[in-house]
């Protein structure tokens, strides 16, 4: 694929994505990036997947990982990460983005949570991106399905499932995170959340930086561009999604976007398409 000059600082730099018509609830994702860095996003689903060349670091729940060659990236659905690469020539990765009720449906078990974020394990790395390659290329539904649940059950063993998975109780600040779902459009404000949570302004702010390391606006911002991409999935136009998800324009959604998922919109949905 070619890159996306406009937003890659690097020619090589590319990021692919499919979705299979029959199946909603699960996305396939293929990139190369070299230069590009990830700003703070989060995903719908589990992110499955294995790094085929080069090394990735990342900050996911508070601390750096460094995924390199033959590694497994496991990650819970809604965690903020962000991506850069560590080496010279980048890193060459696959992942499965598979919405929590299909998967659900998909293995029989409920309350899936990784504990680690990388598992280095170059064989089931290997088989991993033979599996994802294989769910790339499939197009009789019968055939993706088939491998959806091989490759589930090649990540199972790394899975903690059920009661007592996600090690605590609900977030401490899970009525802030429900209040930023329902305003997502809205101008907030420091003292609006700091309300919400029954704290002062500044000790909100600490408190919510210190639980999720990130600030309430890069919350915000991830929340709005999560549900950027579930609109222009569904086929909404940009313009209307930019609106419906609280961004400026047109061209900030643009930017943003491609900041955060390393593709357009507009490429996004082109991809979508083909």
């Amino acid at each position: 694929m070619e890159g996306v000059p406009q937003f890659f600082d690097d020619p090589r730099d590319a990021a692919r994505y499919r979705r299979p018509a029959h199946l909603p609830g699960v996305e396939c994702y293929r990139a190369h990036i070299v230069r590009h860095a990830f700003e703070p996003h989060s995903h719908d689903g589990f992110g499955l997947g294995a790094i085929e060349t080069g090394a990735e670091r990342f900050r996911y729940r508070g601390a750096e990982h460094l995924a390199s060659s033959g590694a497994l990236l496991l990650m819970n659905p809604g965690e903020l990460h962000t991506g850069r690469a560590e080496t010279d020539g980048g890193w060459r990765y696959r992942m499965l983005y598979v919405d929590p009720d299909l998967a659900e449906r998909v293995t029989g078990e409920r309350g899936w949570h990784f504990r680690d974020a990388v598992r280095q394990n170059p064989a089931a790395a290997r088989r991993a991106t033979a599996l994802l390659d294989a769910l790339w290329a499939a197009r009789e539904s019968l055939a993706f399905d088939s491998l959806l649940a091989e490759l589930l059950a090649l990540f199972r063993p790394h899975a903690t499932v059920g009661r007592g998975a996600h090690g605590g109780a609900a977030p401490r600040f899970g009525p802030v995170l429900d209040y930023l779902h329902a305003r997502i459009a809205e101008r907030l404000t420091l003292d609006d959340l700091a309300t919400v949570a029954g704290l002062s302004p500044w000790h909100f702010l600490r408190s919510f930086r210190a639980q999720y390391h990130v600030s309430p606006q890069q919350m915000l911002m991830a929340l709005r561009l999560a549900e950027a991409k579930r609109l222009l999935a569904a086929g909404v136009r940009p313009a209307q999604v930019a609106a419906a998800a609280g961004l400026a324009d047109q061209a900030h959604l643009t930017r943003a976007f491609a900041c955060r998922y390393g593709v357009t919109p507009a490429r996004y949905q082109r991809q979508l398409r083909a």
